[in-house]
């Protein structure tokens, strides 16, 4: 699943899954490019991957379209291509519903939602003119969740943007298929972010989601990054449209699994 010399845009790198996809990327041998607003993590995070090979830290607000068209100008201007988009920038706000306030649904899924459109649509132009003259189809990866399918009710916005995920997944791969790009999504399932981190100390945390967990584990952002390997890779060259839950198998389960005292 080799990515040697592709350059691949990452958004929402700094920390988490992001940056533990553009970890594996650069692994792989590709060119990262951390698309991130929290500079100061941004910035360490592309210092850290440049002792394994190369990376640059680049400040955008996906939910700005100045923003955008600067990620992929400076993109260019770095390294003169870009083969790969992973949309992994997002954000959550935690609300019972009548509680609401319009302007945190509005932000959730402007970054979360028109984020990855503006970056898809922008990095989509210079793909398809890359293949007009003749030159190779890139790919775009959104990052999803198993709450485009599954709700929780104090996570309104969030469940909303991933579900709009999986259209727009749907919907950019079938009008960027007659030019070989491919689109597809991963749906995370728990996994071990610094969201999740306090589950270590809360038997109770930790207990309820390894009971909708049939593989009785919290996921690590690595697994995560795998799927992503494999889905920007030459290895999905038939895979578009489609949405790969990585969930330790919670999207088919229909009850809750006994836990062991000692899981």
């Amino acid at each position: 699943m080799s990515l040697e010399n592709k350059v691949a845009i990452i958004t929402g790198a700094a920390r988490g899954i992001g940056f533990a996809v553009a970890k594996r990327f650069v692994a792989d041998g590709a060119k990262v490019v951390i698309a991130d607003v929290d500079d100061e993590a941004g910035e360490a995070a592309a210092e850290d991957l440049k002792s394994q090979g190369e990376a640059m830290y680049i400040h955008c607000n996906v939910a700005e379209r100045l923003d955008v068209r600067n990620l992929v100008a400076e993109t260019l201007n770095a390294y003169g291509d870009i083969d790969v988009l992973v949309n992994n920038a997002g954000i959550v706000v935690g609300a019972d519903f009548l509680d609401l306030e319009e302007e945190d649904f509005e932000r959730v899924l402007s970054i979360n939602l028109k984020g990855a459109f503006l970056c898809s649509q922008a990095v989509a132009r210079h793909m398809v003119e890359k293949v007009q003259n003749g030159g190779e189809p890139g790919c775009i990866v959104n990052m999803s969740s198993v709450n485009s399918v599954l709700a929780i009710p104090n996570q309104i916005p969030y469940c909303v943007s991933k579900g709009g995920m999986s259209q727009l997944t749907k919907t950019t791969a079938l009008s960027l298929a007659q030019y070989g790009i491919r689109v597809n999504a991963i749906g995370p399932g728990s996994i071990m972010t610094e969201m999740l981190a306090s589950v270590n100390s809360d038997p109770a945390a930790k207990n309820r989601i390894l009971s909708r967990t049939p593989m009785l584990r919290v996921g690590e952002p690595s697994e995560i990054a795998s799927v992503a390997a494999f889905l920007a890779s030459s290895d999905a060259s038939y895979v578009t449209g489609q949405t790969i839950f990585a969930d330790g198998g919670r999207m088919p389960l229909n009850y809750t699994v006994a836990v062991p005292d000692d899981a």
